[in-house]
């Protein structure tokens, strides 16, 4: 059984939180440290981008100055998410790692199993989502929407049909970084509030249709699950899907400072955040 490194983070702002994810896919990719899973949260409320999104024609950036929330360009795809009442969790490993499948696509699968059993650890009845029609396939390649919680992806997380988690993913250095949102709560009305639509009668359709697309796992259960809860199931998850074990780990002062350097010269720059 190897031992994989294990950090959770807690409550970060939005651009720590992405400074952290890709030091430690260049610490993991110099060979300074083996794979890790982190566990993380935001503060304040954020939201993501992905890498490709044009942040201006996608959101409602008055809205989201309005509210107070973060704003941050993520390093991986996919489209914007909400961070609110959820767990996050970032997965670093090297594409050469044992039984890795090369294909973006089955690697979701190998590196979500562990979210499949922590979800079965809670009680709930999760299962992949597999789009099974030729129109739902060419949904992934050319979403309707910018908001990544309209629809289920290969290999992501369903529970009652609905998407409970949403993942992305990037490639760099040899290095494979997936992370991804566990919802606890989902405040639709919040979450539409920040993107833009062509119209209103467009908004009032992604509303009706996200109820029926997304859940989060507290209305799933008549005892509302908690952090620590989740930390322990998906940690549990993730070291029996894996066959790993997870050893805690603490940042040295000088990796603190790497972290602090890149933050400062990327995820809190708006020449990155908004450069599309």
């Amino acid at each position: 059984m190897e031992s994989w490194y294990f950090i959770n983070s807690g409550p970060c702002t939005p651009s720590f939180n992405m400074a952290l994810d890709e030091a430690l896919l260049d610490w993991h990719s110099n060979g300074d440290i083996p794979p890790i899973i982190r566990f993380y949260e935001w503060n304040p409320a954020t939201l993501s981008i992905g890498y490709f999104q044009q942040a201006e024609r996608d959101i409602n950036l008055d809205e989201v100055k309005r509210q107070n929330l973060g704003f941050v360009r993520r390093p991986t795809g996919g489209r914007a998410v909400l961070h609110d009442q959820e767990l996050t969790y970032s997965i670093i490993v090297t594409e050469s790692y044992s039984n890795m499948p090369q294909t973006v696509t089955e690697a979701y699968r190998v590196l979500s199993e562990g979210l499949l059993i922590g979800f079965q650890n809670l009680g709930l009845d999760a299962y992949f989502s597999v789009p099974d029609t030729k129109e739902k396939q060419a949904d992934l390649k050319q979403p309707k929407s910018a908001v990544c919680f309209d629809a289920p992806s290969w290999y992501e997380l369903v529970v009652e049909g609905k998407k409970v988690a949403g993942s992305a993913q990037t490639r760099q250095k040899g290095v494979i970084l997936q992370h991804g949102a566990i919802l606890l709560e989902l405040d639709e009305e919040k979450l539409l509030s920040v993107f833009k639509f062509p119209s209103e009668e467009a908004k009032d359709k992604m509303r009706k249709k996200l109820p029926e697309k997304a859940v989060a796992m507290n209305r799933l259960s008549s005892t509302p699950f908690t952090i620590s809860q989740c930390v322990a199931a998906f940690k549990q998850g993730f070291e029996q899907a894996l066959h790993i074990e997870l050893v805690p780990y603490e940042l040295t002062k000088e990796q603190l400072e790497y972290v602090e350097q890149l933050e400062k010269t990327k995820y809190a720059n708006d020449l990155w955040n908004y450069k599309k």
